[in-house]
């Protein structure tokens, strides 16, 4: 099944004008279980996201021995709690999530020289994780001189007609910061999100259908 969805995921990047070969379809597999994970590597897919640090390190020790797992590419989406940061910093791959210096400070601390992006909010959401558009080139700067990789910018975009505006957006900012990398769209936007430039989309339900009830999940 999951296989079946990624075609479909590839068709819609084509179609919304993306290069299907070189937009990186990213796994989220908040709230489903390690199969998720395993699905998602059986059908070519090594970059996986995760939104809370327990599902990450309980998937990431529950396929430490699988076949393959060498090959995953962990990606941390969520709101960075500090105290979370060193168990983290051991299997992330690129933090995609910082929205201030002081997170960067904990990941410089246990993964100097790590690969992250900035959060940037541009859904005018209240208590939505992100840097106001305004901050960005100042964080990024920060963020460098505390020896991090910074790759790009992440947001996630506003539901309706706003969408694709935001993108344009961040692409702008990110174009202006030189910056190589966005990640930006999900499954319910992600045309809106290719035809703007992204480089990354974050596909949960459209690989692996409607998430389990929340009292399942582990917290963050």
């Amino acid at each position: 099944m999951v296989g079946v969805r990624l075609a479909e995921v590839r068709e819609r990047i084509a179609s919304a004008g993306g290069d299907a070969d070189t937009i990186t379809v990213m796994a989220v597999t908040k709230g489903f279980g390690p199969d998720a994970v395993r699905a998602a590597l059986a059908n070519g897919l090594h970059v996986v996201g995760e939104n809370y640090a327990q599902e990450l390190l309980g998937k990431a020790e529950a396929l430490a021995a699988d076949p393959g797992a060498g090959a995953l590419s962990w990606h941390y989406l969520g709101a960075i709690q500090r105290n979370k940061v060193r168990a983290l910093a051991a299997v992330v791959d690129c933090f995609e999530s910082v929205a201030r210096r002081v997170e960067g400070e904990a990941i410089a601390r246990h993964h100097p020289g790590a690969r992250v992006m900035v959060e940037v909010d541009v859904s005018d959401v209240a208590g939505r994780n992100g840097c106001s558009e305004d901050d960005a080139g100042a964080l990024v700067a920060e963020l460098r001189d505390l020896g991090l990789d910074v790759v790009g910018l992440m947001t996630v975009a506003p539901q309706g007609p706003g969408a694709r505006a935001a993108f344009r957006s961040v692409r702008r900012l990110a174009d202006g910061l030189g910056l190589p990398e966005r990640s930006m769209g999900m499954s319910d936007d992600l045309e809106a999100a290719v035809a703007e430039g992204s480089t990354s989309v974050r596909i949960g339900r459209g690989l692996f259908g409607d998430r389990p009830p929340r009292t399942a999940r582990t917290g963050r």
